[in-house]
């Protein structure tokens, strides 16, 4: 089977709804983990913009770059031969008009071999523009980072109005995916009924098409309290503190070096 025939491509994501297949998709940042990521047979990756907190500490996404977006998203597109990657366009990168977005988007699939990128909030004109130059969008509703200071924090949206009629102006656009995050249950479930296309949830319930987490959460390595929505598979930060002062520990008596670690 060539590379072309195991990667995942637009329509093979999105038409993993109608054949009924759930879609998994995670995070990454660097090469590193993208090829760990890809080589297990998820279908999607996603360079969040959530950079900014998970690798940069930043209190959130906003200060995040388009140039560093496209720094991790290059990386990460170099690693991947089977998933879909999106990328997120960072704030103020997208907003202030549709001839900036298509150049800032452009600039993300001329500069890295990702195949999509993921806007937040009601933005129809934006992704129809986006569309119409032959560049991919998935969408994103629920809670949205970039917009926490409107918001007023952190909060799980339950206005269905807006949001079932947020989702379908989406899909109209042409958006081939749909990211619900932080929506209830139910909620979210009514709306992935109610579209045609993917929805990818965080924080959603299970009546999603497909589930989206952090990878660091996953794995245990995020410090301090993680959100209510994810499950830790792992806790690789706790194998990562043994594992370093063991190092430290063998170093300061001395056993480390051995001879075997040493050339002649």
């Amino acid at each position: 089977m060539s590379s072309s025939d195991r990667q995942i491509t637009i329509p093979k994501f999105a038409g993993m709804k109608a054949a009924g297949q759930k879609i998994t998709m995670l995070t990454a940042y660097d090469h590193t983990m993208a090829s760990l990521l890809d080589s297990t047979g998820i279908e999607g990756i996603l360079v969040g913009d959530s950079v900014a907190t998970v690798v940069q500490g930043r209190p959130n996404t906003l200060p995040v770059t388009l140039d560093e977006m496209i720094y991790h998203a290059e990386m990460v597109g170099r690693a991947v031969r089977h998933a879909l990657v999106v990328v997120d366009m960072p704030f103020l990168s997208y907003q202030t008009g549709t001839h900036q977005a298509v150049a800032n988007a452009g600039r993300i699939l001329k500069q890295t071999q990702c195949q999509a990128v993921k806007l937040e909030g009601d933005i129809y004109q934006v992704t129809e523009a986006l569309v119409a130059a032959g560049i991919p969008v998935m969408a994103h509703y629920g809670l949205r980072p970039q917009s926490i200071h409107q918001l007023g924090g952190y909060r799980v949206d339950r206005d269905r109005e807006r949001l079932l009629s947020d989702t379908k102006t989406a899909e109209e656009a042409g958006a081939f995916a749909i990211v619900l995050e932080c929506v209830p249950a139910e909620l979210a479930a009514e709306v992935t009924a109610a579209v045609s296309i993917p929805t990818i949830g965080i924080g959603a319930g299970a009546g999603c098409d497909g589930q989206i987490l952090v990878t660091q959460d996953l794995l245990g390595v995020t410090p301090g309290r993680v959100p209510r929505h994810v499950k830790k598979y792992a806790e690789l930060g706790n194998i990562t503190l043994e594992a370093v002062a063991r190092y430290r520990d063998e170093v300061r008596d001395g056993s480390f070096p051995t001879k075997e670690q040493s050339f002649d």
